[in-house]
C-alpha cells in the first residue's frame, strides 16, 4: 500500500462551510488530488489536554464548540464513523515512543469536522481525533508525529488542523483579503522557506527565529498541529502548498501536504 501523505490544514472560522466569501470549495479540490485514506487521525487545535488523548468514539458526535454564529451552523451534523481501533493503535505507537497517553470517547470539534465536511462530504471516512498539548513545545508535537509516522503505511492520513497565522486580538472582521497585514506574508514566507529546506531545527525554534512569530501566534495552539503533521512526514518529504488567502487581516489560510518523494 502507498504511504499516505500527512497534511496541515488552516481550518479558518467555523463559518467556512456556510460563508460564500470563504474558500470552502478548495478543500474539496485538495481532497480530489490526494489518495483516498482508509481512516484519518486528526489533531485539532481545539482539543487541548495535558498529555495526548485519543478518542475511541465509535460514532463521534458533532461538537458545536463556538457561540454567536448563525443558527444554520449549529444544525450541521457530520456523522462520520469513528475509528476506535486506529485510536488504540495511535496510543500504542505513542507508548512505544515513550510518550504517555490515554483514551476516551469524544466527538469531533469544529477544527476536525469543518475540514472533514469539506473534504469528505459523504462522511464515509472513519476518523479518530488526538489531542494537542498547549503547554508543550513544537518539539513535543514533532515527536508525537514521529511516533505516528508508520500509521501512514496502513492507509491512515495524519492531519493537523489549525491555522498558519492566528491572532484574533488583531483580527478585523470587516477587512478584505487585500487588506492583509504585511507581517502575515513575512511570517509565512519564512515558514515555507524553512519547510522547503526541511530545516527542522529552525522550525522547532520558530518563536525565536521567525519574523513576527509572537504577533502571528500570541499562543501557538493553532500551529502545534503542523509540527505533528511534519513529524509524521518522511525525512525527505516533498511539500505541496495550497494558498487560500488571508482573511480578517491577520488570519492566513494555507494548506500544506507533506508527501514522500
Amino acid at each position: 500500500m502507498t504511504r499516505l501523505p500527512s497534511l496541515f490544514l488552516s481550518h479558518g472560522a467555523p463559518t467556512l462551510p456556510i460563508d460564500p466569501s470563504l474558500p470552502s470549495a478548495e478543500f474539496a479540490s485538495l481532497s480530489a488530488e490526494l489518495p483516498r485514506p482508509n481512516a484519518i487521525l486528526m489533531l485539532s487545535a481545539h482539543w487541548m489536554t495535558a498529555q495526548p488523548v485519543a478518542s475511541t468514539a465509535e460514532n463521534p458526535e458533532t461538537i458545536h464548540d463556538f457561540y454567536g454564529f448563525p443558527r444554520p451552523l449549529y444544525e450541521i451534523e457530520y456523522p462520520a464513523p469513528g475509528a476506535p481501533d486506529l485510536a488504540r493503535r495511535a496510543a500504542e505507537r505513542l507508548g512505544a515512543a515513550g510518550i504517555a497517553s490515554s483514551s476516551e470517547p469524544r466527538g469531533l470539534d469544529h477544527g476536525a469536522w469543518v475540514p472533514m465536511l469539506l473534504m469528505f462530504p459523504a462522511a464515509d471516512v472513519p476518523v479518530a481525533q488526538l489531542s494537542i498539548q498547549p503547554r508543550r513545545d513544537p518539539a513535543h508535537h514533532f515527536r508525537v508525529g514521529r511516533a505516528l509516522r508508520e500509521l501512514r503505511d496502513h492507509g491512515v492520513m495524519v492531519i493537523g488542523s489549525g491555522q498558519i497565522t492566528h491572532n484574533l486580538r488583531e483580527a478585523d472582521f470587516s477587512a478584505r483579503p487585500e487588506d492583509a497585514d504585511p507581517r502575515v506574508t513575512e511570517f509565512t514566507d519564512w515558514f515555507e522557506a524553512r519547510l522547503a529546506a526541511r530545516d527542522i531545527d529552525a522550525l522547532l525554534d520558530y518563536r525565536r527565529r521567525a519574523p513576527h512569530a509572537v504577533s502571528m501566534h500570541p499562543t501557538d495552539e493553532h500551529l502545534l498541529p503542523l509540527f505533528a503533521a511534519l513529524g509524521a512526514a518522511g525525512d525527505h518529504f516533498q511539500m505541496q502548498i495550497q494558498p487560500l488567502g488571508t482573511y480578517q487581516r491577520v488570519l492566513a489560510m494555507t494548506n500544506y501536504v507533506f508527501a514522500d518523494a
